[in-house]
């Protein structure tokens, strides 16, 4: 099992360094950090905005392998640059990646769980009313984008409140630091979001992958030698399909990383997602570039941890029977 981690790490190390260089790359040919300084009043001279641009290895003058090269170096001594304001990229990237985190994990664990025990519950029921309604509210969910759903949440809860004459919920920013109630409170509807745009994915995968073992062998056999339907499913069933779910796992947390851009725009919670937005705006290459490479190296983090979870699950996935 060791072996089978150190390739995976090794593999998954290679891939971040690639992600994370492409993404600067095309951060700094498509944004233009000079057009800030053009609607100045009055505008700085042109050799001011050099001078300004050349210290933050902003300068689109400058050769695009030059400035790789400087931002390279830095990001290997942990120095992922400064914004255009001059402030440094990095305690602002990791004090919003606190804020991301606080919404994307627990979202993410709630809409993944439920997705998976929803879908397996589908399969058992399949053709029956409780199966028509969960595809066809998964169906729904995921034809809905999640900056549409997030409003839709949001009017929702504004009637709510009108209707009790209390402020049950309260979604815009993150609350007083120091009152943890407050904080949920402000979480709940952002959290639902993210739960339930993960929760139609995960559902409509795992009903089809349980539909799949239901017809299989060794489930008849189950069967025959005497156990219940539902203790064949849930000894037997569950376990094998959810082995390719841990596989669907590191594909979904890169759509959960996208839903949280918009998710904490509407919200007005700031975290990376926000920070990303307003970057670009700004053609701020350094702050989006560092953005980037984080959520790389969360993807391939995520697709680390299902790898390791397959391994687990399938003995031939650790010995290289299963590529």
């Amino acid at each position: 099992m060791a072996g089978f981690v150190v390739r995976r790490v090794l593999s998954r190390a290679v891939l971040v360094v690639l992600a994370g260089s492409l993404a600067y790359l095309l951060a700094a040919s498509v944004l233009d950090p000079r057009a800030a300084f053009e609607g100045r009043t009055p505008r700085p001279p042109e050799a001011v905005v050099d001078a300004r641009l050349d210290s933050l290895n902003l300068n689109d003058r400058t050769p695009l392998a030059d400035r790789y090269r400087t931002w390279a170096l830095g990001v290997l001594h942990g120095d992922f640059g400064r914004t255009q304001e001059g402030e440094p990229v990095d305690a602002e990237l990791w004090r919003r990646l606190g804020v991301s985190l606080r919404l994307l994990v627990p979202g993410g664990v709630v809409g993944g769980v439920l997705g998976i025990l929803v879908g397996a519950y589908a399969a058992a029921k399949r053709g029956r009313v409780a199966d028509r309604v969960v595809t066809g509210g998964a169906c729904l969910l995921l034809a809905v984008p999640v900056f549409v759903l997030a409003v839709l949440l949001q009017a929702a809860a504004a009637m709510v409140n009108d209707a009790l004459g209390v402020r049950v919920f309260v979604w815009v920013g993150e609350g007083e630091p120091r009152d943890f109630a407050d904080q949920v409170r402000h979480l709940l509807l952002p959290m639902a979001v993210i739960a339930l745009a993960q929760c139609a994915l995960y559902s409509r995968y795992q009903r089809g992958l349980m539909l799949d073992v239901l017809r299989a062998d060794f489930v008849r056999t189950a069967r025959a030698k005497g156990l219940s339907r539902r203790d064949a499913l849930l000894r037997h069933g569950l376990r094998t399909a959810f082995v390719p779910m841990t596989t669907y796992f590191a594909y979904a947390s890169g759509l959960l990383i996208l839903g949280g851009v918009f998710t904490e725009k509407v919200f007005g919670r700031h975290g990376l997602g926000e920070w990303l937005v307003d970057s670009m705006a700004r053609g701020d290459v350094n702050a989006v570039a560092a953005i980037d490479c984080v959520a790389a190296c969360s993807v391939l983090l995520a697709g680390l941890v299902s790898d390791v979870l397959n391994g687990v699950l399938d003995p031939r996935v650790r010995s290289g029977a299963v590529p």
